[in-house]
C-alpha cells in the first residue's frame, strides 16, 4: 500500500513533538536532536511512499532519529570531546533494538512533560518559551508560531535561537521541577498546553478548520498536569476550559467551511466531555483561588449549558468577561467581550467597543471579522465588505476563507483576486 503526501504530513504532526521530546531527552541537545529528527523525517518521506507506514510510526522515527545522531556526532570536528555521549547512545540504541516497541511509546508522555519544563525555565522570556515549546513539542512551523504571537516569522525564529542558545549555556535541566518550584512554573506550561490546543482547535494555516491531534494532545497534557498538581485551580480550569470547546469539534464544520457558534447542530457536541468538564471546573472553583483559565472556563461553560442559542446568558458572559478583564487586560479579551455586548445589548454598541480597539488589532484577523460581522448586521453593506477582505488577507486557513469569501457573496461584494 503506498504512502500519500496527506497521510504522512498527518503522521509526521502526529508524532514530531513526541519523537523529538524522547530523543533531547536521550542526547541532551535542541539542536542535535532537532537535526536528527529532521533527517528521520527525511528517511521517511524517502522509505514510506515504498514500503507503507510502520506500525508504530513514532517508533520508527525515534529509533531512526537516535541513530542519526549517531551518525552526526561521529562526523562531529570535536569527535574526540563526544566519546562519552556517543558511546552512550550507542548503548541505548543497543538495548532498544532488543525492546519491543510499545516499551519506546511508553517513556514518550515523561519525556514531553519534562521537555515542556525545560522550554518553561524562568530563565527564558515568557513569549520564548512558549514559542520553543510550541515548535519542539507540537511540531508546529514558525510561520504558525509567529502568527499565534501576531509578529513576524523571522521574528519568531531569532526568538528561539536565542531560547535554544540560553537552554544550552545556562544548562538548563531536563526533568520535572521538585514540589517547591512548581507553582512559579506553572504559568508558562499553562501557556504552552493553551496555545498548543488552539492551534488544534483553530488552525492558523491548512485545509483543516481543527487539528484533532494537537487539541487531542492538549487535552492529554492538561490532563497529566492535573495529576501532577492536583490541586492546582488553573490547571484543572485550563483542562476543562479546552474540554469544553473542543465538545463542539464535530460541529464546527461542515463542507469544508467554519460553522459559527449559533449555526452549530448542537446534538453533535459530546455532553460527556462536557459533562467531565463540569466536574473538573467545579473543582477549581472549590479550591478558592480563581484565576484567568477558571474565568473562561466558566464563559464556555455558559454556551455549554444553553440547549439553543436564544437561551444563551449573553448577561453572565458580559459580566464573566468584566472578571476576565480584571486579571488579564488584553484587547484579545476585549474583543471577545465586545462581541459578547453586542449579542447582549446589539450591534451598535458592540461595534463602538470594537472600534475602539482598532489601533490595538489592526493585524489580527478575528477583530475584521468580528468587526465586518456587526457591520453586515447593521446593513453597512459597503464598509462591511472592507473589513471582510481584511480578514481574508490575514487569514490562511482554506476554511476560514471559504467563510469569509462566503459572506461577501452574501453582502454582493466581489472576492478579491489572489
Amino acid at each position: 500500500m503506498t504512502t500519500t503526501g496527506a497521510t504522512l504530513e498527518h503522521v509526521f504532526r502526529e508524532e514530531y513533538g513526541r519523537v523529538v521530546a524522547s530523543v533531547i531527552g536521550q542526547v541532551g541537545d535542541f539542536e542535535l536532536a532537532e537535526d536528527a529528527v529532521q533527517d528521520a523525517v527525511a528517511a521517511a518521506l524517502t522509505t514510506w511512499p515504498r514500503t507503507g507506514l510502520p506500525s508504530n510510526p513514532g517508533a520508527w522515527l525515534t529509533t531512526t532519529a537516535r541513530r542519526k545522531a549517531i551518525d552526526r556526532l561521529r562526523r562531529a570536528a570535536n569527535f574526540a570531546r563526544k566519546q562519552e555521549e556517543l558511546a552512550y547512545l550507542v548503548e541505548l540504541d543497543r538495548r532498544a533494538s532488543e525492546e519491543a516497541e510499545p516499551d519506546v511509546a511508553i517513556t514518550l508522555s515523561d519525556d514531553r512533560l519534562r521537555l515542556i519544563f525545560t522550554c518553561c525555565h524562568p530563565a527564558l522570556a515568557l513569549e520564548a518559551r512558549v514559542a520553543l515549546t510550541l515548535k519542539t513539542l507540537g511540531g508546529l512551523t514558525t510561520d504558525e508560531i509567529a502568527r499565534a504571537f501576531l509578529v513576524t516569522e523571522a521574528a519568531m525564529a531569532q526568538r528561539m535561537v536565542r531560547a535554544k542558545r540560553k537552554i544550552r549555556d545556562a544548562g538548563i535541566p531536563y526533568r520535572v521541577p521538585s514540589d517547591d518550584q512548581l507553582p512559579d512554573r506553572l504559568g508558562g506550561v499553562l501557556a504552552v498546553v493553551y496555545l498548543i490546543f488552539n492551534e488544534g482547535y483553530a488552525a492558523t494555516s491548512g485545509a483543516a478548520v481543527v487539528r484533532r491531534e494537537l487539541s487531542t494532545e492538549a487535552i492529554r497534557l492538561g490532563r497529566l498536569l492535573c495529576r501532577l498538581m492536583p490541586d492546582e485551580p488553573e490547571a484543572l480550569g485550563l483542562t476543562a476550559l479546552m474540554m469544553l470547546h473542543d465538545s463542539r469539534r464535530d460541529a464546527r464544520e461542515a463542507g469544508g467551511r467554519v460553522v459559527l457558534l449559533d449555526d452549530q447542530d448542537r446534538s453533535l457536541w459530546d455532553r460527556e466531555q462536557i459533562a467531565a468538564a463540569f466536574e473538573l471546573l467545579e473543582a477549581a472553583l472549590r479550591r478558592g483561588r480563581r484565576g484567568p483559565y477558571q474565568v473562561q472556563a466558566e464563559i464556555a461553560a455558559v454556551h455549554a449549558g444553553a440547549s439553543t442559542p436564544t437561551d444563551t446568558d449573553w448577561a453572565r458572559i458580559v459580566s464573566l468577561y468584566d472578571d476576565l478583564m480584571a486579571l488579564v487586560p488584553s484587547p484579545v479579551v476585549a474583543l471577545n467581550r465586545a462581541v459578547a455586548v453586542a449579542m447582549e445589548r446589539g450591534p451598535e454598541a458592540g461595534l463602538a467597543a470594537v472600534d475602539a480597539l482598532s489601533n490595538r488589532l489592526d493585524g489580527y484577523r478575528h477583530f475584521h471579522a468580528a468587526r465586518a460581522d456587526l457591520l453586515r448586521r447593521l446593513h453597512q453593506k459597503d464598509e462591511a465588505a472592507v473589513a471582510y477582505r481584511r480578514a481574508l488577507e490575514l487569514s490562511a486557513n482554506d476554511a476560514e476563507r471559504a467563510f469569509l469569501e462566503g459572506r461577501l457573496a452574501e453582502i454582493g461584494a466581489e472576492t478579491p483576486a489572489m
